[in-house]
């Protein structure tokens, strides 16, 4: 492979990265140009590059599960065109109409925000996407969620927080990422209060605040907080502590965490709160979604699907996540694709009840 033709080039908050990759299974790995296929057609059809738009800066915990994924998926692909990663931290919804408009000739892929069907669904007009009619591929890793606490405040537990007479002050970006939503739901099923500052472009941000003291909370997935600094750093000095985690059952690295579940059992909530949570967290479900635009030609997308497929078992990225550390917990482009058309298709006093949380 030619690694002469690795560069990167920056244009105002876009970055695009012709990447040098690593391919080999014993985690000793050999440079080699990170490649895709489009399909087994005509060489005239193939593209020269195959764009994977990812709307988080190089490093966020999206950015490394899109580039390890990519890295083993080329293995699995046939042709010979070069594999381009576009880091552009934007709104989610950006990313997700960007690939919406894409052409469907197999050169553009994008990594997804795993609650982009919450935006649709509370949408009052057309969010410029429809995510059934995406091309779904796979998704490395499906992880519920946690939140942490700055070990500077006063609250330890979720009664902690319901009891307060001052609600905990957490950090979001946008109405669709899991700092706002996620606290958003505690509110409904819980009867927590929490007071939100909105705004920050992407995660590290949020943590950066927690680090000045400026936010005291944050909610997050379970793999990105494991994924890299500065949660290991920040748990073994005991800056945060982790209050809460999402899943039906407790997280092997969270043992001593209470689920969301066994909180909802304690504080008696209705079977109606229920019903929503089961909706809004869906979207661990979803983890962090490889998609096509609409319209791939059904043999392409058959192609990737399966070179995703491969990749996920490949020992190779298998050890290379276990190294990271990335928790791999993959689901099928076809899972994704029933998922999608389940969670879109919800009763209107159910959507409802959704936009209220989402403050729609």
């Amino acid at each position: 492979m030619d690694s002469s033709r690795t560069a990167s080039m920056t244009t105002g908050f876009f970055l695009t990265a012709v990447l040098s990759v690593l391919a080999g299974v014993s985690g000793v790995l050999s440079p080699a140009r990170l490649v895709l296929a489009a399909a087994a057609e005509s060489a005239a059809a193939k593209p020269d590059t195959i764009n994977l738009l990812v709307g988080f800066r190089p490093g966020a915990a999206y950015d490394l599960y899109a580039r390890l994924t990519a890295r083993y998926m080329l293995r699995y692909l046939p042709g010979n065109p070069a594999f381009v990663v576009e880091n552009k931290p934007e709104n989610a919804q950006e990313t997700a109409r960007s690939i919406y408009r894409a052409k469907p000739d197999g050169a553009t892929l994008a990594a997804l925000i795993p609650a982009l069907y919450l935006a649709q669904l509370s949408a009052k007009s057309d969010p410029g996407f429809d995510l059934t009619k995406l091309s779904w591929i796979g998704s490395p890793t499906k992880s519920h969620y946690l939140l942490y606490m700055s070990t500077k405040a006063p609250f330890k537990t979720m009664r902690d927080i319901r009891d307060a007479s001052t609600p905990p002050l957490c950090g979001a970006g946008t109405e669709t990422t899991t700092g706002y939503y996620v606290p958003k739901l505690f509110e409904e099923a819980l009867g927590t209060k929490f007071a939100l500052r909105m705004g920050f472009e992407e995660g590290p941000d949020t943590d950066a605040a927690v680090e000045r003291g400026e936010v005291q909370c944050r909610a997050l997935t379970i793999d990105g907080f494991f994924s890299h600094e500065p949660y290991p750093t920040w748990i073994k000095k005991e800056i945060v502590r982790i209050v809460l985690q999402t899943g039906s059952k407790r997280d092997a690295r969270l043992p001593n965490v209470p689920t969301l579940y066994e909180i909802m059992d304690e504080f008696k909530t209705t079977a109606a709160n229920r019903s929503l949570a089961k909706l809004v967290l869906a979207s661990s479900d979803f983890g962090r979604p490889f998609v096509a635009p609409p319209g791939l030609a059904g043999e392409r997308l058959k192609i990737f699907r399966d070179a995703y497929n491969k990749a996920m078992k490949d020992p190779g990225l298998l050890l290379e996540a276990k190294q990271s550390p990335l928790e791999i917990n993959a689901t099928t482009g076809q899972e994704l694709e029933v998922l999608t058309k389940e969670v879109i298709a919800q009763p209107k006093d159910l959507v409802a009840r959704m936009n209220k949380l989402m403050g729609k």
